[in-house]
């Protein structure tokens, strides 16, 4: 069993764990720095990206690398799917019944450990859909 990482408490890092756990908006490291700025005047774009990596190293938070080449972040670690907009980028949790051995399967076809797999669903949210939102501002 390998040994959990130890890491002293740090004020920043359980505010943007803590904004991280508010919001289900799936946000980016650039976002949690804006966020968190208004109240935390000295905090660097840096030190947001050094507590997030922590956090994931803990556990506590993953990076979902999407295609739009900007990684999100969430605290939501349950093994879930994503639906993610093509044209706003929005990135909106999403639950539905994992296919029975689906990792099994994967690792009887490569010959790979599979440990855990991540699945991204794209296409258009509901409010980019509507004739509204395609065309361009009056």
């Amino acid at each position: 069993m390998e040994t959990p990482l130890k890491y002293k408490r740090s004020r920043q890092r359980e505010r943007i764990l803590g904004v991280l756990k508010s919001t289900n908006s799936h946000p980016s490291a650039d976002w949690l720095y804006h966020q968190l700025k208004k109240d935390m005047p000295r905090l660097s774009l840096g030190t947001v990206y050094r507590n997030l990596n922590t956090l994931i190293a803990q556990g506590f938070v993953q990076r979902l690398p999407i295609e739009d080449g900007i990684d999100r972040f969430e605290a939501t670690i349950e093994p879930h799917y994503h639906l993610v907009c093509e044209q706003c980028g929005s990135v909106t949790d999403f639950s539905m019944p994992h296919p029975i051995g689906i990792n099994v399967q994967a690792e009887k076809l490569s010959n790979f450990k599979i440990k855990r797999h991540r699945i991204d669903f794209y296409g258009l949210c509901s409010k980019c859909q509507q004739p509204s939102s395609k065309g361009g501002s009056s």
